[in-house]
């Protein structure tokens, strides 16, 4: 992996990164290689870049709420409309809408603060184990290749910039009916420079990976199962501190509720000094089906 690492880490800030075409408009890139559905995250982390681009590093963005619509497509690109809603003295808002094949696929609206001075506590960080000599997902299906189904794996396989490593092995790779909580440390692979906004698209792009599966940890359901379909529905994210996302993050992730075919899922994000750095909620579509022959 090590040898993979730099063009690993460019995928992911050239994937991030948005091209002005036009006043207020903007054009992500599609998934290289990319097939099927597009990744929720590439598009939240697409769509916040794109209104970055319309504020400017010096006012960060401190909270983000997504809306998916539609799937996208991850063979082409998103063009990104932003409405440059306020710009106050320190707070600014704005409205992006993403449009594939002329539809919208997803609203966001981002809020950004000047940097202030004020009152200040958090959350404890969970007491968990550190990353170190915890196995990553591709580690984990290895282990567990022969119960994991072909294409799982092969998807697993797959070289990605974003490294995950889970405190507490769960579905597909144990089937343990369990509370809905999990832990999962995570980071970029190798250096992702020294711009905040990028730290704050990858963490958005990252923030998607798991969160929905929490809510059905108690039936120790997964996504690769014939018998559910999983659909993240919003997404939200509200950055409390600065972070690096190519150190080491834990995600902290509970579910307070689930019904009516849809799961409420919350994420804490901390620094490996335990600092609490973002916070995130979620709630999708976690419906029971027939399996097809």
């Amino acid at each position: 992996m090590s040898t993979q690492t730099p063009d690993l880490t460019r995928w992911l800030h050239d994937l991030l990164q948005v091209e002005a075409v036009e006043e207020n408009y903007f054009r992500g890139m599609a998934t290289p290689q990319g097939r099927g559905r597009s990744f929720g995250g590439q598009v939240i982390g697409q769509a916040l870049m794109s209104a970055i681009k319309t504020v400017g590093e010096d006012r960060p963005v401190h909270s983000l709420h997504a809306y998916f619509m539609r799937p996208g497509d991850a063979t082409k690109p998103v063009l990104y409309h932003v409405e440059r809603d306020r710009d106050g003295r320190s707070f600014a808002t704005r409205r992006v809408i993403a449009v594939q094949s002329g539809k919208p696929i997803l609203n966001l609206a981002a809020s950004f603060h000047d940097r202030e001075v004020g009152l200040s506590q958090q959350a404890d960080m969970p007491d968990v184990v550190g990353p170190e000599g915890l196995e990553n997902q591709v580690q984990l299906g290895e282990r567990y290749a022969d119960q994991l189904p072909e294409a799982y794996l092969n998807w697993l396989r797959l070289p990605r910039p974003i490294e995950l490593r889970p405190v507490e092995l769960r579905p597909p790779f144990n089937r343990e009916p369990r509370a809905p909580v999990q832990h999962v440390w995570m980071r970029v692979h190798g250096d992702l420079g020294d711009q905040h906004s990028m730290h704050r698209a990858a963490l958005s792009y990252v923030s998607d990976f798991g969160l929905l599966g929490t809510a059905v940890l108690p039936w120790a359901k997964t996504f690769i199962d014939p018998d559910m379909q999983f659909a993240s529905l919003d997404h939200a994210v509200w950055f409390h501190d600065d972070f690096r996302m190519d150190e080491w993050q834990l995600y902290a992730m509970d579910s307070p509720w689930t019904g009516g075919a849809r799961g409420f899922n919350r994420g804490q994000i901390f620094s490996r000094d335990g600092r609490l750095v973002a916070s995130t909620a979620q709630e999708g579509l976690v419906r029971q089906v027939t399996p097809k022959d």
